[in-house]
């Protein structure tokens, strides 16, 4: 798409990695150390929500770990995040709002990373959130205002954005 005016044309946001481990320990720890060797930045643990019996996990317990990325480190970070794709997304990676994830099953398959002994064969999540110039508005701490319809990423929008800037091929369902 060719917009006329800049304050339309949508960006990245940020990039969000995500490792669900599903317990904390010996495991959880391994995963904050690849975050930590695939991204150089200091991982954020995620806790629990909801208490699940069947799975011994209680409210408040670390289950995963997840580190945000911004500018230029998080576009360096998805083009290789895309390389272990193939290049390739399907639609449905698509939401309604224009964000857009997928998941990357072994850390080996991301270019410049080497298998480690130590830490196991681990995949990960790795969520792009979309905004257009002007979002802050709806994150404003005082009066934050609502985004307009009309000026709501459409997922086609994202789409034309992702194939420009990393010659990304998005595939139907099989």
């Amino acid at each position: 798409m060719n917009y006329d005016n800049p304050m339309q044309k949508p960006r990245i946001e940020k990039v969000t990695v995500n490792i669900g481990v599903g317990q904390s320990g010996e495991k959880l720890g391994k995963a904050e150390i690849l975050l930590q060797k695939l991204t150089s930045r200091k991982p954020v643990r995620t806790v629990s929500k909801h208490k699940i019996p069947t799975w011994n996990i209680k409210k408040g317990d670390p289950i995963g770990c997840k580190v945000t990325l911004r500018g230029v480190a998080a576009e360096d970070f998805l083009k290789r995040g895309f390389t272990a794709k193939d290049n390739q997304l399907k639609k449905d990676s698509f939401d309604a709002y224009g964000n857009f994830s997928f998941g990357v099953h072994e850390y080996i398959d991301i270019p410049g990373i080497k298998y480690d002994p130590d830490l196991g064969i681990m995949g990960m999540d790795i969520t792009v959130t979309m905004e257009r110039p002007g979002y802050g508005v709806k994150r404003r701490r005082l009066r934050p205002g609502k985004i307009p319809v009309k000026d709501v990423i459409k997922p086609e929008e994202t789409i034309d954005v992702i194939k420009q800037k990393f010659n990304i091929e998005v595939t139907e369902e099989e």
